[in-house]
């Protein structure tokens, strides 16, 4: 079944995504994180989300400490936080009290002296990190700045393939973010880059769960 054709760019919508019965809509998401259409795998993880068993059943170890993982757009909801796109945001802005909350990929997570560090935003050097003149990158970049002129951000992690925002690279859909606990993140700046600093072992539960 070849639902998304080799080498182009073919043109989903959710209410045509929604004609598509749930094997079928399986098949597209597949073919569709194999061709890298970021946007249509979006929409087909939201519509078999919103579908009973919608997704495949798969033996997933759960991170120490975490109890359930959701979907990215849920996890800002949660936070009172809403992304400016669904495909490529990964993080937003709190409009109460202004708080940056951003996604952090744990496979990507460096460990040093007890503390742990994520490359956040780079700069394009010779082709070295394209998503930085991303939109996605873009937005990040802003994000950057906000949190370093306040001193300070929230993160949450993503867990599994494609977990977050990679500077190196777009990033794809996260399978899992937890937003159950929230990482205080110190930022940094080192010469052009921006990166995220925070204890190895504490953890700030969160408060607001809504």
């Amino acid at each position: 079944m070849q639902l998304l054709p080799r080498g182009r760019v073919a043109k989903w919508d959710r209410a045509k995504i929604d004609t598509l019965s749930t094997p079928e809509l399986r098949q597209l998401l597949a073919n569709a994180e194999r061709l890298k259409e970021t946007e249509v795998s979006v929409l087909c993880n939201e519509a078999l989300n919103a579908r009973p068993r919608g997704q495949a059943a798969v033996r997933r170890t759960m991170p120490k400490g975490v109890r359930r993982l959701v979907a990215r757009g849920k996890a800002f909801e949660v936070h009172g936080v809403s992304l400016q796109s669904r495909s490529w945001s990964r993080g937003g802005v709190r409009p109460g009290d202004g708080m940056v909350v951003m996604i952090v990929p744990f496979e990507e997570v460096q460990k040093t002296e007890g503390a742990n560090s994520h490359l956040l935003w780079a700069p394009n050097v010779d082709g070295s990190h394209p998503w930085s003149d991303q939109p996605g990158g873009k937005e990040r970049l802003e994000h950057s700045r906000l949190a370093l002129e306040r001193g300070e951000a929230e993160g949450m992690y993503a867990y599994g393939k494609g977990a977050g925002g990679s500077p190196a690279q777009e990033p794809a859909v996260a399978d899992g973010v937890d937003a159950e606990h929230l990482l205080p993140l110190t930022i940094e700046k080192r010469g052009d880059e921006y990166w995220a600093t925070w204890p190895e072992v504490r953890r700030a539960t969160v408060t607001n769960m809504r």
